[in-house]
């Protein structure tokens, strides 16, 4: 690495003296931000619990038949794929705070319009709002947090933003066991809405403000955020036209980790662990089980569970052997779920006579005893493997953003 070299990648923002902030509105912030991935993870879940409630509606309510049950489902996915080009665009021109209340929008406006929806097209509009909330909130957030934490609370902050997604989820088959599709999707307005409300009291990032050489702006944000505004630096002219280019790939250094990253990342999202998510009580429904609402919540907690504890053994562990490891769990209880599946198959296909701890079988010397458990079980460890694979996977996100210096703090 050329002298040149080393200069562009140092970071923008250099404490003075070594001496560490200790203002504690950065967590206010960091909170006020991270209510994002919580919105996500809500908007991913609320298919689970509203799917069923929806297929189960006698007319004349709205009803979604299996085609439309699929679609609605799958449709936030499509909605997240647009909202990460936006929030790619957004979070270098319009800034991350501003790009964080424009996402609370489309998730407001998504679930308002589930709500009020009367019939189907409503309903995936809504859908599809929220998706591209998803994507922008999912982009911004860790790009905020990142920026506004000094290097001691970095890895802290930064390790609550899948933790938040997780948690939405947690939320969605909570709430999902006790309220009707449409209270959920008001629900669903209320951390969006919060997120609003508290990032318009917060500054944009000292990061972005000195790139657009709003000096004074930045000092502000500082002394707001972390109590001190004394010895840091201004980035060099120029720097803010520094990024990723096409050119970049011919270099081994370069194009070998991109690969790896997105290898990884696609191959983890093709897990199907989106897909459980998504539908996870209807899952349960077709596994034959009364309550499909517990099983998605024990699911629920066994993500949040195993995303904490990622969180706090990575650096210990290690990124590699975690992957390595999270794959192994994945592949045996896919097979697991998939042989519960089989084993059961031809069994009484309605579930209302079934309970979760009860054996699957009505006959009682059946050699089906205890298949309930393995379903969850395998359900519980293939959720868990995903946990650990996605936070890893977060965490490795430097990979793809080794000569993107604006965005060097993103990786706790």
């Amino acid at each position: 690495m050329t002298p040149g070299d080393q200069e562009e990648t140092q970071p923008l923002l250099r404490p003075p003296g070594g001496s560490a902030p200790r203002g504690r509105r950065v967590f206010l912030a960091a909170f006020a931000a991270a209510l994002g991935p919580l919105s996500f993870g809500f908007a991913l879940g609320y298919s689970s619990p509203a799917i069923p409630s929806l297929r189960r509606a006698a007319p004349p309510a709205l009803r979604l038949d299996d085609a439309a049950a699929s679609w609605f489902g799958a449709i936030v996915t499509l909605g997240a794929a647009a909202g990460g080009v936006l929030g790619g665009w957004l979070v270098d021109r319009a800034g991350r705070k501003l790009s964080l209340l424009l996402c609370a929008v489309p998730f407001v406006a998504g679930f308002t319009v589930i709500t009020a929806a009367q019939n189907v097209w409503l309903l995936l509009g809504g859908r599809l709002l929220t998706g591209l909330a998803c994507g922008i909130a999912s982009l911004v957030a860790p790009v905020y947090i990142s920026e506004i934490a000094y290097p001691e609370v970095r890895g802290l902050l930064g390790s609550c933003v899948q933790l938040m997604v997780v948690i939405g989820i947690l939320l969605a088959y909570l709430a999902g066991w006790v309220l009707k599709w449409r209270w959920l999707a008001v629900l669903g307005c209320v951390p969006p809405s919060f997120m609003l409300l508290l990032m318009c009291c917060m500054p944009e990032t000292p990061r972005f403000l000195l790139t657009q050489h709003k000096r004074q702006e930045a000092m502000a944000a500082m002394q707001f955020l972390w109590g001190s505004e004394q010895g840091w630096e201004e980035p060099p002219v120029g720097a803010e036209h520094q990024g990723f280019h096409l050119a970049q790939l011919r270099r081994p250094g370069v194009y070998k980790p991109f690969i790896i990253g997105i290898s990884l990342m696609a191959f983890q999202q093709l897990s199907g662990i989106n897909a459980v998510m998504f539908y996870a009580e209807t899952i349960f429904e077709e596994a034959k089980f009364k309550d499909s609402s517990l099983a998605s919540v024990i699911v629920g907690i066994i993500q949040v569970l195993f995303t904490a504890v990622a969180a706090l053994v990575m650096d210990r562990a290690g990124r590699r052997l975690l992957l390595a490891l999270s794959g192994v769990v994945m592949v045996v209880s896919t097979s697991a779920f998939g042989a519960y599946f089989r084993l059961t198959q031809g069994g009484p296909s309605n579930s209302s006579h079934v309970d979760l701890l009860a054996p699957v079988s009505v006959e009682p010397a059946s050699g089906s005893v205890g298949l309930a458990w393995l379903a969850v079980g395998s359900m519980c460890l293939f959720i868990a493997g995903g946990a650990q694979a996605l936070r890893c996977l977060l965490a490795g996100r430097c990979l793809l953003h080794l000569q993107c210096p604006f965005h060097s703090g993103l990786c706790p």
